[in-house]
């Protein structure tokens, strides 16, 4: 049997803890893409907003964030992997902060976008 090379050396663990860690990357995953399907939206489908560049302020992030996202859920899929095979304790993962400092920042800019809005 070969061993996958990012598998690290160990022992295979429970397979339900595989399909469980592999259930959470593609959760992130679906969170990433919809990070950037609502900013490819909002680059492309927003009316004109009072803000010069404002489609653009709103959709960009969230399109950087979802590739954020969608980048650091396979390091930490990966990470896990290796340290359920090592009988380590597993690693903690950065996604909640990343992903909900990003949103506030979006959710900063879109109400300072709507603030210009009303004047």
């Amino acid at each position: 049997m070969t061993e996958r090379p990012d598998s690290a050396a160990g022992e295979a663990p429970d397979v339900r803890f595989t399909y469980a860690n592999e259930r959470t990357f593609l959760a992130w995953n679906r969170t990433a893409l919809a990070l950037i399907a609502t900013g490819v939206a909002a680059t492309q489908l927003l009316p004109k907003l009072p803000v010069t560049g404002g489609r653009r302020l709103l959709g960009v992030p969230l399109i950087a964030l979802g590739a954020v996202v969608a980048a650091e859920s396979f390091r930490h899929w990966r990470a896990n992997e290796r340290a359920m095979r090592r009988g380590e304790a597993l690693p903690r993962s950065t996604l909640p902060v990343v992903l909900t400092a990003g949103i506030v920042v979006i959710g900063v800019l879109a109400v300072v976008i709507a603030a210009f809005g009303s004047r």
